[in-house]
């Protein structure tokens, strides 16, 4: 009996050290990972070398942020001897300041090359705000493209915190000064503040949309209530101008800008940034498929727990667009 016992302690001393291993090699994995972040970004590589005489092939996704360092990449790419500029978009949008500025940055980079957007899966929001930089968006049929609209989110707290019995003081200068807090019920001047501040990006939203896109005003309601449309259906609402994939694309250069469609299309990477999250989701979840903990890396993915992290991730005003979470 006693030999049983001694065995059943010694596989329980062998778990608690499996456990303890697991948990140091997760540790230095992702020091090394963030170390090896660190290494890649901090390098001056940026953009890969300049593709004389070619296609440049530009990809934007996932949340988009302000970003001196793209914004840099894409002048160089404009002082370049790349033909054309076929830029893929695959975001569901991001803060409205950097959609803005990846915009602007895309309609510089227009003046120097003729340039195109490809939409692959997913340019909704200020995705879509970047697409419209081009003359030319092309999409599959499948892709999902619009979402017209800006919000400003923030989580209130007074309840839980009024259960527990805390309660945050505060002085400020004026009424309206850091409001809203989420400490404390949103008051109706600081509420009809905000929607004015998130009314005015809505209507320089739409306003782009009308002009870069040529619709008229009942058009341009049909398609700026916040909703998300089909390629197709995008198409037909004259949001993006043809179906297809680069392939198509490169027609069009060919037909429009006199490009040689035989000419090569190569990678023209923007410098990564370290703070980008989807970095991150990436190698949390293959340092945990690593050390066998794969079951809990799913169920993180499952909770959304990482692209949660990610989102609040953003400051201010967003164009983002985000299906309901399923059960």
């Amino acid at each position: 009996m006693s030999l049983d016992a001694d065995h059943i302690v010694d596989r329980r001393r062998m778990r608690r050290k499996l456990t303890f291993w697991r948990v140091v090699t997760v540790l230095v994995a992702i020091v090394a990972v963030v170390g090896g972040g660190v290494f890649l970004t901090t390098g001056r590589t940026g953009l890969s070398e300049g593709p004389g005489g070619s296609i440049a092939r530009v990809t934007i996704e996932g949340l988009i942020r302000s970003s001196r360092d793209r914004s840099e990449a894409l002048e160089r790419l404009g002082k370049s001897s790349a033909r054309a500029v076929v830029v893929h978009i695959n975001s569901p949008g991001g803060t409205v300041a950097g959609s803005e500025q990846l915009h602007d940055s895309l309609q510089r980079l227009k003046a120097q090359k003729p340039l195109v957007v490809v939409v692959d899966g997913l340019a909704a929001s200020g995705g879509y705000i970047a697409a419209m930089a081009s003359d030319h968006i092309v999409a599959q049929q499948s892709s999902i493209v619009g979402s017209i609209g800006v919000i400003f989110q923030y989580p209130n707290v007074s309840e839980l915190l009024k259960t527990i019995g805390v309660k945050v003081e505060e002085v400020k200068s004026s009424p309206l000064k850091a409001a809203p807090n989420g400490y404390e019920p949103t008051s109706p001047e600081a509420r009809a503040a905000l929607e004015a501040v998130v009314m005015d990006s809505y209507a320089w939203f739409r306003n782009m949309v009308r002009d870069r896109r040529h619709l008229d005003a009942a058009a341009l309601d049909r398609v700026a209530d916040g909703r998300v449309f089909t390629g197709r259906q995008a198409l037909e609402l004259k949001l993006i101008d043809a179906l297809g994939n680069e392939e198509a694309a490169i027609g069009w250069l060919a037909k429009e800008k006199n490009v040689d469609p035989k000419s090569p299309v190569r990678d023209y990477r923007l410098q990564p940034r370290f703070s980008d999250l989807p970095f991150l989701h990436v190698a949390m979840v293959g340092v945990f498929d690593a050390v066998g903990l794969t079951a809990f890396a799913r169920r993180l993915e499952e909770w959304g727990a990482l692209q949660a992290i990610e989102r609040l991730n953003l400051d201010g005003l967003r164009a983002l667009w985000h299906p309901p979470a399923s059960n």
